[in-house]
């Protein structure tokens, strides 16, 4: 099945203004926003949406969201939005937010995870 272009565009409008890279991967086409995945038109139906993992469990109790798994193996900060949850313009710029806000999460996460460079005494 090949992605959805229509979303597709809808997306790019949403992310216009911003530094991005389209790769076509994963049987869909991944939207790269300062060098990380934002989201993804899925080829298999549906919006892969980076998120913050401290609001991952809160926005897969939302209608229309389910976790994102890829060959049988569950893909860390991501979920799957069906179509119906980003009917709307309204909606879809929420999850094309939530994304960005994914990306902010994990630059943070990474920052903090790399060592401080050692004092020379």
């Amino acid at each position: 099945m090949a992605f959805d272009e229509a979303t597709a565009e809808r997306v790019r409008k949403l992310l216009r203004r911003r530094d991005v890279v389209e790769r076509k991967m994963m049987g869909g086409l991944c939207f790269m926003v300062d060098g990380a995945m934002c989201c993804a038109v899925s080829g298999k139906g549906g919006l892969l949406v980076r998120v913050d993992p401290s609001a991952l469990e809160r926005m897969l109790a939302e209608p229309d969201v389910s976790p994102a798994d890829m060959r049988g193996r569950r893909m860390t900060g991501f979920v799957r939005v069906a179509p119906e949850g980003y009917r709307t313009d309204a909606a879809l710029k929420t999850w094309i937010e939530r994304g960005i806000a994914g990306i902010a999460a994990r630059a943070a996460e990474d920052a903090r995870k790399k060592p401080r460079p050692k004092k020379r005494t």
